[in-house]
């Protein structure tokens, strides 16, 4: 029988190293990372997307982490210094940032995910670890990886690809697994216009996560033809997991809540329509994700804020927030808010209504503004009387970006106001 007691677990997640790869722009997210990398984008309320995979291992018992950044690091820079430096050198615990540093050829930065981790061979041959697991770190989630870790171990693969179960118009945007009855990856394709279906269930397929174990021994082994390889992009979907089909073990392993056994809750915020929506799920009554989970908390950097505040209740100038998530910081002057979401520090004053909207940490609303369906950046302020979210064509004439479904992303830059953007 194999052995999936807690103390088999947490033995393979002490052998294991993490890699979160955090270097992306994400550029579907427009302005939104116009200034920082996706992980570093607030999401929640109070927190940055790279927390998530961050949490994941800490509330996994990996506590061996590298942060591997590229793209315009610097507020993720701040971030990850600020919140996740409570792990114990002296206990072997670690979260470091590693930068793209060139430390292979003068001229080469990272050139793909793969590279990324290549590129880094050194540092990880110095930490020694037994299971080395590669994370993106763009994406929502709560997973206990050690169960992955566990299952990787038992089948005997050479690599595990965590994957979600996607219906066959979704699959047609991931790479997408074809499995045998057992698990075995037969083949992986990118963005198939006909992607292959799980065994038994022709409407549903495999789509890769971005979540890879391997052994190390395996890893450095690929890592290094791979970068012998001509023409190759230097990639884990495109070039890495193709070349090892069929001629070594590896394993789907499928995503699914440890309860119910269903697909487990997993968003790529990759788009502003995506971002907008996954905050906004965040404020029903249950929602798909909570924040609320003692048993899995979401780490992060904790400003020291004042309680949020709703001031004056006069019959028209009423500070109030319905149906929403209000964050440490904000007040709420004579303004009314409805189903939104506000991060820390966000002020909207007298006679202002904001409706439907994800309003980021810092944002100054003025009086009688009205905001609808909208997406508004860190350190916005928008001015006495503004409408936002109203009229597509008044919004984009304005210079803001309006998506297909009608969300209006609105920035400092759009508005022609200068920031300090190292704040």
């Amino acid at each position: 029988m194999p052995d999936s007691s807690p103390r088999f677990v947490s033995r393979l997640t002490r052998n294991t190293l993490a890699l979160i790869l955090a270097g992306g722009r994400g550029s579907r997210l427009r302005h939104l990372t116009q200034w920082r990398s996706k992980p570093a984008v607030p999401f929640g309320g109070k927190f940055r997307i790279v927390d998530f995979p961050l949490s994941n291992c800490i509330n996994s018992g990996i506590r061996r982490i590298g942060v591997l950044t590229q793209y315009k690091a610097h507020s993720l820079i701040l971030h990850i210094q600020k919140g996740w430096g409570f792990l114990r050198g002296e206990f072997g615990e670690f979260v470091e940032l590693w930068p793209a540093q060139q430390r292979v050829a003068e001229t080469a930065w990272y050139a793909g995910t793969a590279d990324a981790v290549f590129q880094n061979l050194d540092i990880i041959r110095n930490h020694d670890p037994e299971y080395v697991l590669i994370l993106a770190g763009d994406h929502i989630y709560k997973m206990d990886y050690g169960t992955m870790i566990a299952r990787h171990v038992e089948s005997g693969a050479d690599m595990t690809v965590g994957c979600i179960e996607v219906d066959l118009e979704r699959a047609k945007e991931f790479g997408v697994m074809d499995v045998d009855s057992e698990g075995n990856v037969l083949s992986f394709v990118e963005k198939p216009s006909d992607p292959p279906t799980i065994p038994g269930r022709s409407d549903q397929a495999l789509a890769s996560m971005g979540i890879y174990v391997f052994n190390r021994d395996f890893l450095f082994e690929q890592l290094i033809r791979d970068a012998d390889t001509s023409g190759s992009s230097h990639d884990f979907g495109k070039d890495i997991i193709p070349n090892v089909i069929g001629r070594y073990r590896i394993m789907a392993y499928p995503f699914r809540d440890p309860k119910s056994g269903e697909q487990a809750y997993w968003r790529d915020v990759g788009t502003v329509d995506a971002f907008w929506e996954a905050n906004l799920e965040l404020i029903g009554v249950t929602p798909p994700l909570s924040l609320y989970d003692d048993n899995w908390p979401i780490w992060t950097y904790q400003e020291q804020l004042p309680p949020a505040k709703f001031v004056f209740d006069d019959d028209e100038r009423r500070g109030m927030a319905v149906d929403s998530m209000v964050s440490g910081g904000c007040i709420i002057s004579g303004a009314t808010v409805r189903h939104s979401l506000l991060f820390s520090s966000v002020r909207v004053n007298s006679f202002s209504y904001v409706a439907d909207s994800v309003v980021l940490p810092n944002v100054e609303i003025g009086r009688n503004c009205r905001i609808s369906r909208a997406v508004i950046d860190r350190w916005c302020i928008i001015h006495e009387g503004m409408e936002i979210g109203y009229d597509r064509e008044a919004d984009e004439a304005a210079g803001y970006h309006v998506t297909p479904n009608g969300i209006t992303l609105v920035t400092p830059d759009m508005l022609g106001q200068q920031i300090n953007r190292l704040r």
